[in-house]
């Protein structure tokens, strides 16, 4: 009689793994059609080979929409991300350089079965803010944090104040999201590390000593305020991909997964992802679904 049961439990479990081997490659053939929403750090800028319709929009064939749709296999793929877009480019065409980048709803479809959204960081000019300024700034107190003191005004701290705003649009952005493709996957992608959390390396990112914390700190907030829109919304999820990041900011040599201050006409442009890093974002998507 034993011997039946053990006979009858190895058999569940041999089925048990033959349902699941089933169910994953149902999962895999789900996921047919793939939209991409997004900004430079979604869309690539110079990592080659770049696309052209426009070539403003910087957008690359090997951007983690493009690895994760290869992997894939989706049987239609669309990635209307651009260098510049924040949040109100969802909804009204974006101009840039040789041409325009139609609203990147209008990609979003009924049957659309995945949706990656990565914007937030050019909204009231917060990146734009601190890579145009902060360099700027170290000579005058390398040791300090100019920077932050900069963008302090009467004791707050104006581009985390900001922040606080645009967590609230990108909570509009996924119910126009929801209302046009209902049946998708939503996927929110976080910003990966730009400074290292403790050291410094200001041939490659020329920031004050003490302003790398407070860029670290500008970071956290604004994927904070992603998180928190998303956690409000209950219908995507968050992919975080700050601690993801760790030990692949612009400061790590070979290993860094964000270019520095120097742009590499073939590789990335200033302060943006390398190929590498969007490899890693790519990973951590595909994580998020299981694959």
């Amino acid at each position: 009689m034993h011997g039946r049961w053990r006979l009858a439990i190895l058999l569940a479990a041999v089925l048990a793994l033959v349902l699941a081997g089933s169910g994953a490659a149902t999962a895999k053939q789900h996921i047919k059609r793939y939209v991409a929403l997004g900004d430079s750090y979604t869309s690539g800028p110079l990592i080659p080979l770049q696309r052209l319709d426009p070539v403003g929009c910087a957008r690359s064939t090997n951007n983690y929409p493009s690895i994760v749709a290869r992997h894939l296999g989706v049987k239609r793929f669309t990635d209307v991300s651009c260098g510049g877009a924040d949040t109100t480019h969802m909804t009204r065409p974006q101009e840039v350089t040789l041409g325009v980048n139609a609203p990147q709803f209008d990609a979003l479809r009924p049957e659309t079965d995945l949706v990656t959204l990565g914007i937030g960081g050019n909204d009231h000019g917060v990146f734009g803010s601190v890579v145009g300024v902060c360099p700027t700034l170290r000579a005058s107190d390398p040791a300090g944090a100019p920077c932050q003191e900069h963008f302090t005004v009467d004791g707050v701290d104006t581009l985390k104040a900001a922040i606080a705003d645009t967590g609230e649009r990108v909570s509009e952005v996924l119910a126009g999201i929801h209302e046009r493709s209902p049946r998708a996957t939503v996927l929110v992608i976080g910003y990966p590390r730009i400074a290292p959390p403790s050291g410094t390396c200001p041939d490659i990112l020329p920031f004050a000593d003490g302003d790398y914390a407070w860029l670290n700190d500008v970071e956290e907030t604004l994927n904070a305020a992603l998180a928190k829109a998303v956690a409000e919304d209950g219908a995507a999820t968050f992919v975080d991909m700050y601690p993801a990041s760790l030990g692949h900011d612009a400061c790590a040599g070979p290993e860094a997964w964000i270019q520095g201050k120097d742009t590499d006409v073939f590789a990335a442009a200033s302060y943006h992802p390398r190929r590498a890093g969007m490899a890693g974002v790519a990973a951590e998507i595909l994580r998020t679904l299981r694959y």
